[in-house]
């Protein structure tokens, strides 16, 4: 069974530097995609942040973390980070780790292209 524990998160100050990390168990495959999201205060959707596909290279970015948020993996103790930078209020919500199946491109945003969850960490930024 999949299982994505995510940790690392917590309350730092604007324009300091966070990072999220989500250990993953139970995948039998060696090529996923797998991605962070993240849902700020209620009524607000969860939105997708960043993404990579684990059969290559190529990362995934939402505009508005693009140059301040990276997207790692260390296969050896698989585990998927987030290293987030120049953090804003606005960064602040519950960060999730999801993985997928299959490969992420064009649809690497979309909740549905991806299976299997974790419970969260928060993440909150203040002036």
């Amino acid at each position: 069974q999949v299982q994505l524990v995510e940790s690392g998160g917590g309350s730092v100050q604007a324009g300091g530097s966070l990072r999220v990390s989500c250990a993953a168990s139970g995948m039998t495959y060696r090529r996923h995609c797998m991605g962070w999201f993240r849902q700020g205060p209620p009524g607000k959707d969860r939105e997708a942040v960043a993404a990579l596909y684990t059969g290559g290279v190529t990362t995934y970015y939402d505009d508005s973390v693009k140059g301040r948020f990276t997207i790692s993996r260390d296969y050896a103790k698989n585990t998927l980070y987030l290293q987030m930078n120049s953090l804003k209020p606005e960064d602040t919500a519950m960060y999730y780790c999801a993985a997928g199946e299959g490969l992420c491109a064009s649809n690497w945003y979309e909740r549905a292209a991806y299976n299997y969850w974790g419970q969260g960490t928060q993440v909150t930024v203040s002036l």
